[in-house]
């Protein structure tokens, strides 16, 4: 497949590793180069009265010194970081004073003037130049492909962001609910008429009073902590004046005609009143002044 075909993330992590890469290629050829001119520098050092016991520690010296800058730098450029020009000035001093300690004998062999070189060695020169040469010019090279790719993964990373952010502030439409319609309550049935025995009661006068239907009184279901339905007027007067033939006390005739006990008294009031009158009309009379 075509790097340029393949997806944005695919390319930035090809070249996160093509980064990697030319570190480590980079940091393998300075150890070989520094490691093959280990042997010219450590005899430079020597034939200018340097002890042969610390001599060989000039080499690995500058080799530590420059593998430091290269490994640093190449780190430094995978976060986007760049080093400053003291970077570049290291490494261009550890690259020539490693070249010019390996072609010394080459430019100034032994009893010849410092100044500009006339006994020159061309094959030592060329021997000994390409090791540190090529390290900086690698080292080097090696910056501005770390630029590139550095630039390259910025666009693919803001392509990227700007498909994700394309994709979040996109229009989602909610899935569609159907619309539930609330039903209506159902109808509360109406408590049936419940016929009370027809029987003759007799109350003060030999007068016979023949007893209404009474409804029977509205009771709650269980487990319903409700308030109980209230009666109609009709029937509130017909279930009091029941009660007060029956004798039940005005609390309880309160109770079964969901009424207050003063509404009640006064029913009961008027009942007295009219059961001591002998042409009363019964039960209209007395629901009439009820009402009123």
């Amino acid at each position: 497949m075509n790097g340029r075909s393949a997806p944005p993330r695919t390319q930035i992590a090809a070249l996160n590793r093509l980064q990697s890469g030319l570190t480590t290629v980079l940091v393998l050829v300075a150890l070989v180069a520094l490691a093959f001119t280990a042997t010219n520098v450590t005899m430079f050092a020597i034939q200018h009265e340097v002890s042969p016991w610390i001599a060989w520690l000039l080499d690995p010296m500058v080799a530590v010194a420059l593998g430091a800058v290269l490994i640093v730098d190449g780190r430094l450029s995978e976060y986007g970081v760049n080093p400053s020009g003291w970077a570049s000035g290291l490494r261009w001093f550890a690259g020539l004073g490693t070249w010019v300690m390996n072609c010394w004998g080459s430019l100034w062999p032994e009893e010849s003037a410092f100044g500009v070189p006339r006994q020159v060695d061309p094959a030592g020169l060329v021997l000994h130049s390409i090791p540190p040469v090529l390290l900086i010019v690698l080292a080097e090279a090696i910056t501005h492909y770390r630029r590139a790719i550095l630039g390259k993964i910025a666009e693919l990373r803001a392509e990227v962001e700007a498909a994700s952010t394309q994709v979040e502030t996109g229009s989602v439409h909610p899935p569609s609910t159907p619309v539930t319609t609330p039903l209506a309550p159902a109808p509360t049935p109406e408590p049936a008429a419940v016929a009370v025995e027809s029987s003759p009661l007799v109350i003060c006068g030999d007068r016979k009073v023949f007893p209404l239907t009474v409804p029977p009184v509205s009771t709650r279901d269980e487990g319903d902590h409700g308030e109980a339905e209230k009666l109609t007027a009709q029937e509130a007067l017909r279930v009091i004046r029941t009660c007060w033939m029956l004798g039940d006390s005005i609390p309880e005739a309160a109770r079964k005609s969901t009424r207050s006990t003063s509404y009640v008294h006064k029913v009961y009031s008027r009942l007295r009143d009219q059961s001591s009158d002998p042409e009363t009309a019964g039960h209209d009379r007395v629901a009439e002044a009820a009402v009123a």
